[in-house]
């Protein structure tokens, strides 16, 4: 069975230890229910150095690591990151997985524990045609999860760089803690909000106490399962999240109100504009049925024409909200019509 360079912390916690992907793990501390809350409400870490690194580089990486994902690798920039799932031949998928992108032509794959002897197979042989430089780092590296609300607080302790620029599924490579080189990420762990930092082994120990001793934080050690709850834990973390799902409710039901309260006002709205339209209808109407009379008259003063008015058409909205229509006319009783003008009721 494998350790984590963590083991003997852990250990000498009374952690709860058991066995999860050849390696020894501890899953709990304390309790689930005071772990839960402590993350949700404040800020606990995670050894989740079981996790299996990957890297590859190469000038055929992006399209190596196009062929062997699902998503779209050429949207990753440098300094993002992208979930994605390794699939075979027939699509289907062999892992899901977190891909880096730390250099131009050099990617880092973060896969399941449980997975990282069957996915680094999968890639060598799907190498080939590529030539790519492959190397697995699954047991030089360490991974620690700060998550909670007051993570970023805490890590920036550690960090000279303005830790909250780094956006969601973005990352830097900068010194924490006094040491270099240290991948700090935001890719959402647990989903409470804060950080992975990618340690090299011979460091890790340093930065989980440099981490535990900023005593006014109240940081806890948590569990260090990604996402998996026993059945006997289940309880407790329904327990914890009642209250989250009574305040969900209530929000549901507020929104319910807004929406109804919407479609209320929309109603009347349109009720409104409907009047207004007819009213700019008759407006033209009249205004056309005015123009025809004056047409006549003068068409008769001045041109000695007997004017035959045939219809008003096109009835219609103009771009500006104005109604239109059109006057179609004979010169002479029986001849040919044809439209005169466009009178707009504005």
């Amino acid at each position: 069975m494998k350790k984590t360079v963590l083991f003997d912390r852990h250990k000498k916690l009374n952690a709860k230890i058991v066995e999860f992907a050849n390696y020894l793990m501890p899953i709990s501390y304390s309790s689930v229910n005071e772990e839960h809350l402590h993350v949700r409400n404040e800020v606990g870490v995670f050894d989740v150095s079981h996790m299996g690194e990957i890297e590859i580089s190469g000038s055929n990486s992006l399209n190596f690591i196009q062929k062997i994902c699902s998503n779209d690798i050429s949207k990753i920039k440098v300094g993002k990151a992208q979930y994605n799932c390794l699939t075979n031949e027939s699509g289907g998928i062999i892992d899901d997985l977190i891909v880096y992108r730390l250099e131009e032509k050099k990617y880092l794959l973060v896969v399941n524990a449980s997975n990282i002897s069957k996915d680094w197979n999968w890639i060598i042989k799907q190498n080939s045609e590529f030539n790519c430089s492959i190397v697995n780092i699954s047991d030089e590296m360490s991974l620690l999860a700060v998550q909670g609300p007051k993570a970023e607080e805490l890590c920036q302790k550690f960090s000279n760089q303005d830790l909250a620029l780094i956006s969601n599924y973005s990352f830097i490579v900068s010194s924490f803690a006094g040491f270099e080189n240290i991948i700090i990420s935001k890719t959402g762990y647990t989903g409470s909000g804060g950080y992975e930092l990618y340690i090299p082994n011979h460091i890790t120990g340093f930065v989980w106490d440099a981490l535990f001793n900023q005593k006014e934080f109240n940081l806890k050690y948590t569990l260090a399962r990604k996402h998996r709850i026993r059945p006997e834990e289940l309880a407790g973390h329904l327990e914890t999240l009642s209250t989250e799902l009574e305040n969900l409710e209530h929000g549901s039901q507020r929104l319910d109100e807004l929406e109804s309260e919407i479609e209320a006002r929309h109603a009347r709205w349109t009720e409104n504009a409907q009047a207004l339209t007819e009213k700019r209808k008759q407006g033209a109407r009249r205004l056309a049925e005015r123009s025809m009379e004056l047409l006549a008259q003068l068409a008769m003063e001045r041109c000695e024409l007997d004017v035959e008015f045939i219809e008003i058409t096109a009835e219609k909205l103009d771009p500006r909200g104005l109604e239109e229509v059109e006057i179609w006319i004979a010169t002479n009783p029986g001849s040919q019509p044809g439209p005169l003008n466009k009178v707009a009721s504005g």
